[in-house]
């Protein structure tokens, strides 16, 4: 809310250059807005009393919409990648895979790393567990653990974050 549409009665108001003016009355606070040239803005409508600051409008949501677009970009970042690998990986495949999970690590994502059981492959879980614990000693210790392998079905998973 801005100007005359703000309704309530008194405000804590903060002026231009971020010190209190104090809590002064709708009618006050607007005085001290206009001779100032700039406008009256609701920055905190929920505090008792509401929170006012006297500013410059366009100037104002021109910074609030550029910050919303940062915070939009930050959370689209953060996306959990996949990667999934055979028990029966060979060597030169295995690094292949783990270049370009080194890759979505540095990127900022986190990887969940799916080994796929076939067939008959369920009757030795333990080498899923051994190939996990052999990508995360290649990954080295850029990584961290963030969930433990984890048996779901015909996969074993688990999910590296960098450190």
């Amino acid at each position: 809310m801005i100007n005359e549409a703000i309704r309530a009665s008194e405000l804590r108001v903060i002026g231009e250059d971020g010190r209190q003016l104090g809590v002064l009355g709708k009618a006050e606070a607007l005085r001290a807005a206009q001779e100032a040239d700039l406008d009256l803005v609701m920055v905190s409508p929920e505090a008792n009393p509401p929170v006012a600051k006297i500013v410059d409008w366009g100037k104002y949501n021109y910074q609030r919409t550029k910050q919303l677009q940062k915070n939009r970009q930050k959370a689209k970042s953060l996306d959990m990648k996949q990667m999934r690998v055979g028990l029966k990986i060979s060597d030169h495949d295995l690094d292949v895979k783990l270049r370009k999970v080194t890759a979505f690590l540095d990127a900022g994502h986190k990887v969940k790393i799916a080994v796929i059981y076939r067939g008959r492959e369920m009757a030795h879980r333990d080498l899923g567990f051994k190939l996990a614990d052999r990508v995360v000693a290649q990954l080295g210790d850029r990584v961290v653990v963030d969930q433990e392998p984890v048996f779901a079905g015909r996969q074993l998973t688990f999910v590296v974050r960098k450190k």
